[in-house]
């Protein structure tokens, strides 16, 4: 008979698109599908460490639909963002609790990036909430997290979607959920807010192609879900992502079987 092989599941960022990721789990789930690991980036932190818990994706998705930008922004007059992590905080805590990584029914890890040493940060141990708020910090946007001498921000800023941490855990097959995509510049010129966002999507491109390929041998599937124009910053059209999310799961299920043999 043949060994069973150990998948991990790799959610990367992408804000309010990262609700693709939800839509991706519950194919999966209804797939009878489970991974041995799991890692997020960001928004795919979120998910992933909810998903760790035991929470249903059918949960997640009544949250997601449900969900205001009065529930997420606190804003804050304190240096380094426009808004405290507090009410982010808050809510996962109402979801999920306070666990420690190694009360999870998945084993899960989450990336951030410390400003000081310039590098990712892999978070495996301690209490989640801190390691999820601190990957999901996105900079300018919430202050950072000054944690054991860090100062950390979003990990999307390096590595958008976490494969490394699913090697460094054991997996040997590798399914990555890149919920970004190669975001193209808008047609029409945009303000200078949005100019400069349009600059940092291009270098996100690179970075996340050239991860990409320096993972190439590893990762078994990479998918994109066709979100579109979405924008990452706003809850328009989490519905969509949700489904665009669902369907490139069905789509995959059997593939994503084969994987563990």
């Amino acid at each position: 008979m043949k060994r069973r092989k150990k998948l991990g599941f790799a959610l990367g960022s992408g804000g309010a698109r990262g609700v693709a990721h939800i839509g991706f789990l519950q194919a999966m789930e209804e797939a009878e599908i489970k991974p041995d690991y799991i890692t997020g980036c960001s928004m795919g932190s979120v998910v992933g460490m909810a998903y760790a818990t035991g929470m249903a994706p059918k949960q997640m998705k009544e949250l997601a639909f449900n969900l205001k930008m009065f529930d997420l922004l606190d804003v804050t007059t304190r240096p380094g963002g426009l808004f405290d992590t507090r009410k982010i905080r808050n809510l996962l805590t109402k979801c999920v609790g306070d666990p420690n990584f190694e009360d999870l029914k998945i084993p899960f890890r989450c990336v951030a990036v410390d400003l000081y040493t310039q590098s990712v940060v892999e978070f495996s141990e301690g209490k989640v909430l801190d390691a999820v708020i601190a990957s999901s910090s996105i900079p300018g946007v919430f202050k950072p997290t000054e944690k054991d001498g860090m100062r950390l921000v979003d990990g999307g800023v390096l590595e958008r979607v976490p494969v490394k941490a699913l090697r460094h855990m054991g997996a040997k097959r590798i399914v990555a959920v890149d919920v970004l995509g190669q975001k193209p510049c808008r047609h029409k010129c945009p303000n200078a807010v949005g100019m400069l966002l349009d600059i940092f999507d291009i270098m996100d491109n690179h970075r996340t192609t050239r991860c990409k390929n320096d993972h190439n041998n590893h990762i078994n599937l990479w998918l994109e879900p066709d979100l579109g124009m979405m924008s990452q910053y706003s809850l328009k059209g989490v519905k969509d992502a949700y489904e665009r999310g669902y369907e490139i799961g069905v789509k995959h299920a059997e593939e994503i079987k084969d994987l563990f043999y």
